[in-house]
């Protein structure tokens, strides 16, 4: 038996999905849209997530990269699109697995075991759903940042960015390292957008010196492991 976290917002479907996975002996949870799996994946700690592409709230694929930041569990995406470049897409951005729509109960059961047994065989320590650097505190399952307790307000890709930065502490990561990072595999030589978002994050984070987030000239940026500015 398995626990299996189904995000959907088509109720027929998680109806049936509901009823087909308790019928093989699964344990089912179910959310109906991106921020809501998110909290599910953390609290319930499944052994495999099958995510459907097409939330209401947020992307599927955002879905999913998020809960890569700190989880290795399996993900199986569902999507009524075959296209090629879609599960490339989907495939590089973290899931495990790729289902087209309209599919049979037992093929998915069979890529839910298929799924947990390559996790089961390459076993992974667990990340950490939350990142401190000095005084900075990055909360990864519900993208919230804190500076000596006081919350930031930065949008999703300003706390990718700095995500990435934090993961890699003390580091010089490259423009294109932070580039693929945040933005995707096909990004890397836009650095005007990088140099932008670094800039809005300094302000908000009262960075303007550049102690906290240093500029490597040419190459890239690094966390100070070690910051010791104030909101």
């Amino acid at each position: 038996m398995a626990k299996v976290l189904v995000i959907d917002d088509d109720p027929s479907l998680l109806r049936a999905l509901r009823v087909g996975l308790h019928a093989g002996g699964h344990e089912v949870t179910t959310a109906v849209n991106g921020e809501q799996g998110i909290s599910q994946t953390a609290l319930t700690s499944p052994d495999v997530v099958v995510l459907d592409l097409g939330l209401p709230d947020i992307d599927g694929q955002a879905v999913c990269k998020r809960i890569r930041q700190w989880s290795e569990v399996p993900i199986i995406i569902l999507s009524a699109s075959g296209a090629e470049d879609r599960k490339v897409a989907a495939l590089n951005g973290g899931a495990d697995d790729y289902v087209t729509k309209p599919f049979g109960m037992a093929e998915l059961e069979a890529r839910i075991r298929t799924a947990i047994r390559h996790s089961a065989s390459e076993p992974n320590e667990p990340l950490p759903a939350t990142i401190t650097v000095g005084s900075l505190e990055l909360d990864l399952v519900h993208h919230e940042a804190r500076l000596q307790g006081e919350t930031i307000d930065l949008t999703a890709k300003e706390f990718e960015v700095l995500s990435f930065l934090a993961r890699n502490a003390g580091r010089t990561c490259t423009h294109q390292m932070i580039l693929s990072a945040a933005w995707g595999t096909g990004y890397g030589k836009e650095a005007q957008y990088l140099h932008a978002y670094v800039h809005r994050l300094r302000q908000k984070l009262g960075d303007s010196s550049g102690m906290l987030i240093r500029t490597a000239p040419g190459v890239g940026y690094s966390l100070d492991p070690a910051p010791s500015v104030t909101a």
